[in-house]
């Protein structure tokens, strides 16, 4: 019978791993002196000391089977091959990723109470996939809407619709400085980087983050169906979802706090099966965006001005859920309560209104004053010359607390040298 090391290598007993370094190590063994032949035999008795406690700690007494005596020692991949079992069933933390990290328990605690207390009633657009673009369209020219958070997709094999994104009027839409996430599966990567990459989006946006969104088993509801084509085979079965973030504009995670706070979430989010298990007490199904993703767009930027697109239908196994804070456009919204000028007022109360200067005349280092007019003064070398500016951008944001700025993670803060 054979069995097998935490390497996956085959052995027939425990003797034979040890004779093989045995030898191993007499085929290195330095000339028959009296000093050099000590040395040898000390080097053979540990690679068999340290072979004997491999055998014990990875095989059975019955040479038979594998053994893992040590939980923390399992290799998971081996044990998928054999069992079936992902290796997500056993992280251990995954209904609260805070456990053991109390001050980040709390920063999330007081930043989700400020989240629903500035938070807009939940908003629903329901708009037939081939009027989504005018829909957009009028809310710009008519009413003068801009986004800060802009989601695109949902967890479905059909929303990378190429023809409908590429007309998206995506660099009006969303304000500067703004956040992009659009949703992709493993199979569409290739087609997102074009996506980036045309004049729509890439005069505006460049990645930053792609967040990654794992079902917890094949039971979920989240987990992604095969959709391999006669084109495109693979030897991996896709379990993620991918979600890039991309920004516009400039931020600076050292000064500018009042419009995003970084590293307050991981990268991977991982399927709550309380949630979405069907032997949980109130499983919530599968919704169109899972509700971690939502959080941390939520916990990154502080701008109350959010947006959901979803360009097509999702079918009916899979529910849109209405979010406070959030407007959410798609086909399969079943609440239709959006009108833009209730919106706007609603916003303002919510919000703290901030006015700033993104991409003045006093950029380049050079010093700027403004006139009063939209137009910038810049001084150089004593003299004075005007360039026009563009005038100060609406920062609808939700306020934090001194506890929240105490919490959150932030920059290592710059070190002066002393002379």
């Amino acid at each position: 019978m054979y069995t097998y090391n935490k390497f996956g290598l085959r052995s027939s007993s425990s003797s034979s791993s040890i004779s093989s370094i045995a030898n191993s190590v007499s085929l290195v063994t330095k000339p028959p002196t009296s000093r050099a032949t000590s040395s040898s035999s000390l080097r053979l008795k540990i690679a068999q000391d340290k072979a004997q406690r491999e055998e014990d700690t990875f095989v059975s007494s019955d040479s038979s089977t594998v053994a893992a005596t040590t939980p923390a020692l399992i290799d998971y991949t081996n044990h998928y091959i054999h069992t079936g079992e992902h290796s997500t069933k056993f992280i251990r933390n995954v209904e609260n990723p805070f456990d053991g990290y109390p001050k980040l328990e709390k920063l999330h605690q007081l930043k989700r109470q400020q989240i629903q207390k500035h938070a807009t009633k939940a908003y629903g657009v329901r708009c037939s996939t081939d009027k989504i673009v005018p829909t957009l369209n009028k809310w710009i020219d008519k009413h003068e809407l801009k986004f800060n958070v802009i989601m695109i997709g949902a967890l479905v094999e059909n929303q990378f619709i190429l023809p409908l994104l590429n007309k998206l009027p995506i660099h009006k839409l969303c304000s500067k400085p703004g956040f992009l996430f659009i949703w992709s599966t493993a199979q569409k990567i290739q087609e997102l980087t074009t996506l980036l990459n045309n004049d729509n989006f890439n005069r505006k946006f460049r990645r930053s983050e792609e967040l990654i969104f794992l079902p917890i088993d094949e039971d979920s509801p989240y987990y992604p169906k095969q959709t391999d084509s006669m084109y495109e085979k693979s030897v991996l079965e896709k379990q993620q979802w991918h979600c890039w973030m991309c920004i516009t504009g400039t931020v600076r995670r050292s000064t500018d706090n009042d419009l995003i706070h970084c590293n307050v979430d991981t990268d991977l989010q991982i399927e709550s099966p309380s949630l979405t298990s069907p032997s949980s007490p109130k499983p919530q199904g599968k919704n169109a965006c899972p509700e971690q993703i939502y959080k941390v767009a939520e916990n990154f930027s502080n701008s109350n001005r959010r947006l959901h697109i979803i360009p097509s239908r999702l079918g009916y196994d899979t529910h849109i859920k209405l979010r406070p804070g959030w407007i959410i456009m798609g086909p399969d919204v079943l609440v239709n309560n959006f009108k833009p000028e209730e919106y706007k007022e609603e916003l303002i109360k919510k919000s703290i209104v901030k006015y700033k200067q993104f991409g003045s005349g006093g950029s380049n280092g050079f010093g700027s004053i403004g006139d009063g007019n939209g137009r910038g003064i810049n001084e150089i070398n004593g003299a004075k010359t005007k360039s026009v500016c563009p005038p100060p951008t609406a920062q609808y944001l939700v306020p934090q607390t001194n506890e929240i700025e105490d919490l959150r993670p932030k920059s290592p803060g710059v070190m002066v040298k002393s002379s």
